[in-house]
């Protein structure tokens, strides 16, 4: 059996319709919904909504609190007491998941667990949306890799440093984009 971890922080992936103003959101977390949708054999997910706000609204101590519950979930802290977690999935915003990612790896350089961040260039709840795909290849992710802090999107497996969104393509890329 293998454990994953899920930090849910919103993004372009989360993002619902909202009838009464008209526009895509971040309200709640729908990460529930996603996963609904997937066969996961011996896999055991264990989520936590931590935001729920488009990373470019993310702040610094936003960022702080998701370094933070990554440690927690790869055993630095009561959720993890076994030490038992074979990977962390990390929902977040692509227009700043490198951010993220850099930071994560300055302040967690050898987790003992590979570390995914991912995201979506649209919405789970719109058509021709990458959400499932990106969220599936993350926890899948999680029992290839080894241990680092990555960005997982689109078939593709980037270790940090250096990852970035490739703006013109819609995916990430290593070095300018």
């Amino acid at each position: 059996m293998r454990h994953v971890a899920l930090i849910s922080t919103g993004g372009t992936i989360e993002k619902t319709y909202d009838e009464h103003t008209g526009r895509l959101e971040n309200r709640v977390s729908i990460v529930h919904r996603m996963l609904a949708r997937l066969r996961l054999e011996d896999i055991v997910i264990n989520s936590v909504q931590l935001l729920s706000k488009d990373s470019n609204d993310l702040t610094d101590a936003d960022r702080r609190r998701i370094v933070d519950m990554t440690r927690i979930m790869l055993g630095d802290g009561d959720f993890d007491k076994d030490g038992d977690t074979d990977g962390v999935v990390i929902l977040h915003g692509t227009d700043t998941l490198h951010v993220t990612g850099e930071l994560l790896l300055a302040e967690i350089p050898d987790p003992p667990a590979p570390i995914i961040l991912t995201g979506a260039m649209r919405p789970f709840e719109m058509k021709s949306s990458d959400a499932l795909q990106n969220l599936t290849e993350a926890i899948f992710a999680t029992g290839a890799l080894s241990p680092g802090v990555y960005a997982v999107a689109h078939g593709r497996a980037l270790r940090f440093p250096g990852v970035v969104k490739d703006r013109t393509r819609g995916t990430f890329c290593m070095g300018a984009g």
